[in-house]
């Protein structure tokens, strides 16, 4: 996969020479790709703003970024399928029982387009000055994008909530993936298992798979008052099953207690009870499904929106440092670099090597020095922003 680069050198002879070399050095060794990045001149305003601008920038960079991240995590969370329906079994070694996780089809093919339209979108930037108007100062404009985010952010988590909320609660209440004594029996037990008038009552009580014998030789006599021959096994998984017995219902404590003694759980179960949770059930169900697809909608179109702020933003650290790096009148040009992550490191050398005379101690800068808007440990002789594209992948890797 591959990652963008933002940067920006004057226009003097030198580094325009420097710019030609590197053009002439990527096509050759196809290191990289080159683009003209093109940003409208923009109200300088005094010094003192635009330091303070620049520091104001960089923590707006950050932020934007990791709401960017949160909100492409949230899409690829309600977008994934169930663990169960996104899990297939492989042979690996003779073992079928090794399961890996898989990119979901719809999943991975809609962050495949994103992708390719973002970075389509980086590639052919045009400022958007019905936007971002560029008769405003350069703190206005921060203001905007500023807000921009704030408001996704927080409208993320309530949105976010809301959905969990409802998710949670239909998971405690339809609850399939636990173990027989505490999974839903929704679908397996039915009215007609159970008998239950003026003086009988039914009981569901779940046998370990190796206690089966044991529990036929037995459970009769726990009471007196149990129905003979009345177990019947309802339903079955790996470690055991749920058999139903028919006793009267003044015997129901003392059975419990022998049950107990053997091992053997009683499970207490209402039928009318289950029949009120279906409903709410089949309501949270609605409610889930409708909440889901206003969701998705929503983070799709804020997570597109939100990197096309951030572009804008990088454009706005990019210009704000080509003043304050190389002075008055604006005089530098932009430029914006994709190359492969595994040729990254060479691709900066390339670029120190060819704009060291920018600032030739670039290098041995020392990291106490205080540089408005850069990280210090990433000072170099030009002007450099990342632009990572890692949040919009799906990764594949084993579900451990």
């Amino acid at each position: 996969m591959s990652d963008f680069c933002l940067i920006s050198v004057p226009l003097d002879k030198t580094s325009l020479t420097s710019v030609e070399k590197l053009k002439r050095s990527i096509k050759k060794t196809h290191m990289a790709s080159c683009w003209r990045f093109t940003i409208p001149d923009l109200k300088v305003g005094i010094l003192d703003s635009l330091l303070s601008v620049s520091d104001r920038l960089s923590k707006l960079d950050m932020l934007t970024e990791s709401v960017l991240k949160k909100t492409c995590q949230c899409l690829k969370e309600v977008m994934e399928p169930p663990r169960d329906k996104a899990q297939e079994s492989i042979l690996v070694n003779g073992d079928l029982s090794v399961s890996q996780r898989v990119a979901p089809a719809p999943l991975k093919a809609y962050f495949s387009s994103l992708r390719e339209n973002l970075m389509n979108y980086v590639t052919k930037f045009q400022w958007d000055k019905s936007k971002y108007p560029t008769a405003l100062p350069l703190s206005t404009l921060a203001d905007i994008i500023n807000k921009e985010v704030s408001l996704v952010e927080t409208e993320l988590r309530s949105r976010s909530a809301a959905y969990g909320g409802v998710k949670a609660s239909l998971q405690s209440l339809d609850n399939q993936n636990g173990n027989l004594q505490t999974r839903s029996l929704n679908g397996i037990v039915s009215k007609d298992d159970l008998v239950v008038s003026e003086y009988l009552t039914t009981l569901l009580v779940v046998v370990s798979r190796g206690s089966y014998l044991q529990w036929e030789r037995s459970y009769e006599s726990f009471s007196v008052f149990v129905v003979p021959r009345s177990s019947r096994k309802l339903t079955e998984d790996r470690e055991g099953a749920i058999f139903a017995v028919t006793l009267f219902k003044r015997a129901v404590c003392d059975f419990k207690a022998k049950a107990l003694q053997s091992k053997f759980v009683v499970r207490e179960y209402s039928f009318d009870v289950e029949e009120k949770k279906q409903l709410e059930i089949v309501k949270l169900s609605v409610q889930k499904k409708e909440q889901h697809g206003i969701l998705v909608r929503w983070l799709k179109v804020n997570l597109t929106q939100l990197f096309m702020a951030w572009i804008h933003l990088k454009a706005l650290r990019v210009f704000v440092e080509s003043v304050l790096r190389y002075g008055l009148p604006v005089n530098y040009q932009a430029f914006l670099l994709e190359t492969d992550r595994k040729r990254s490191k060479k691709l900066k050398e390339e670029l120190n090597s060819l704009f060291v005379h920018l600032d030739p101690t670039a290098s041995t800068k020392d990291v106490s020095y205080d540089i408005p808007g850069l990280c210090q440990q990433d000072y170099s002789s030009y002007i450099c922003f990342h632009i990572s594209t890692s949040v919009l992948e799906i990764s594949e890797k084993p579900d451990t």
